[in-house]
């Protein structure tokens, strides 16, 4: 009798132990290895790793508790590939040991953060979260800085250097990467459908060029103003001045709106598709009445005044200096489709749709717009000559 109890005893615990090595096999080390195999078929040859200063960003990240709130993990459900882009692949995730996928979402995921936001706009959401976003939720992080969002502290830097890493070595490895690991990955159709969409679909993402939406000049003024006051006036300022509390630390700084002239379709295609290279996000989660409403709020910033009529051996002398000097960028039509204008990441100025006041075209022609591509002209010119390029520009507009 002792001796089939002892033997009892014993049979229990090496079932035990073998149930728990097995667990351990089947739950632990299979699927590791199965990972391992599918990040090494999968990803591109030479992914990037991080920097220093991203890595010391990264533990910034960890110890500020942002994966408190924000995840990195688009999940392979239609919902998140609608709102965030293509689901997340295994390889992505190579460098993220301890992994900080985050299981929270008060704020957006941000697997894809270095394709939406420049890293002006980074440093001044890190700064003030409301004086950019009214309604966000989001703590300040004011220690990052010398006391101006334009001013980080190495910390600041850091953190946002491993921001613009996030999505970055997905986007880096192109179609071909895309095509290779579609090959190499063993999944359902389901799940190739959701790996394998648009890389990135925020809304907020600026393009610089896409299909806009017509907008309709007689949309409600009131509800225009309402919107504008909610997602434009941080950075424009409530009299589209240029001058909101999120502008400080934005290079270059907003648009005045008051001082410039916009044909509906520039507002059509700046607020749907933003502005490339700027702080301007596009709004393509806002029905195309509710910007037609706004459009309507921009328009009416603008007093017109009446254009004089000019000699035309000013307009001659104008001319000749766009020709030398300015249509490389902005086109021989003034249509910002110059030669040049590929090169650079924010557009040149589309003067057909846009028309500055005399005052801010002699004053961009003078200093250059800061942070832009547009240089100041004031030691190449005389001032006879930029008085009449100015003047000669305007005529580009087409109402």
């Amino acid at each position: 009798m002792r001796r089939a109890l002892r033997m009892s005893y014993l049979a229990a615990a090496v079932g035990g132990l073998g149930f728990f090595a097995m667990s351990v096999l089947l739950l632990g080390v299979w699927p590791g290895r199965a990972l391992e195999h599918q990040i090494h078929a999968t990803s591109p040859e030479h992914p990037l790793a991080l920097s220093a200063s991203e890595q010391r960003g990264r533990a910034i990240y960890a110890r500020e508790g942002c994966a408190y709130c924000h995840t990195q993990q688009i999940r392979y459900l239609s919902s998140d590939v609608s709102r965030f882009g293509a689901a997340t692949l295994a390889w992505e995730t190579i460098f993220d040991y301890p992994h900080l996928w985050g299981t929270r979402r008060i704020g957006p995921d941000l697997s894809r953060e270095a394709s939406i936001r420049p890293e002006d706009w980074q440093f001044s959401h890190l700064y003030a979260p409301r004086a950019l976003v009214a309604d966000s939720v989001m703590p300040a992080f004011p220690w990052l800085f010398d006391g101006a969002p334009d001013r980080p502290r190495q910390e600041g830097r850091d953190l946002v250097a491993y921001l613009e890493t996030l999505g970055r070595d997905r986007a880096l490895a192109g179609p071909e990467g895309e095509a290779h690991a579609r090959t190499a990955c063993n999944c359902s159709d389901d799940e190739r459908r959701f790996a394998f969409a648009a890389l990135n679909a925020s809304p907020a993402m600026a393009r610089r060029t896409g299909e806009h939406p017509r907008l309709d000049a007689s949309q409600d003024l009131s509800h225009g103003k309402e919107l504008y006051a909610q997602y434009c006036a941080a950075c424009h300022g409530l009299r589209g001045e240029g001058d909101g509390p999120g502008s400080a630390g934005l290079h270059p700084r907003p648009a005045n709106l008051a001082e410039h002239e916009y044909t509906l379709d520039r507002l059509s295609a700046s607020l749907w598709n933003g502005v490339a290279g700027t702080a301007m996000p596009g709004w393509r989660d806002l029905a195309p009445r509710d910007l037609s409403a706004i459009a309507q709020v921009v328009r009416g910033f603008h007093a017109v005044q009446p254009e004089p009529s000019l000699p035309s051996d000013v307009l001659e002398l104008g001319a000749r200096v766009y020709a030398d000097r300015c249509a490389q960028c902005h086109g021989e039509k003034g249509g910002g489709d110059g030669s040049a204008a590929g090169q650079f990441s924010i557009a040149p100025a589309d003067l057909r749709s846009g028309r500055p006041s005399m005052a801010a075209s002699l004053r961009a022609l003078r200093n250059g717009v800061d942070g832009t591509p547009m240089a100041p002209w004031n030691r190449e010119l005389s001032e006879a000559e930029l008085s009449a390029v100015a003047y000669f520009v305007r005529g580009f507009f087409q109402q």
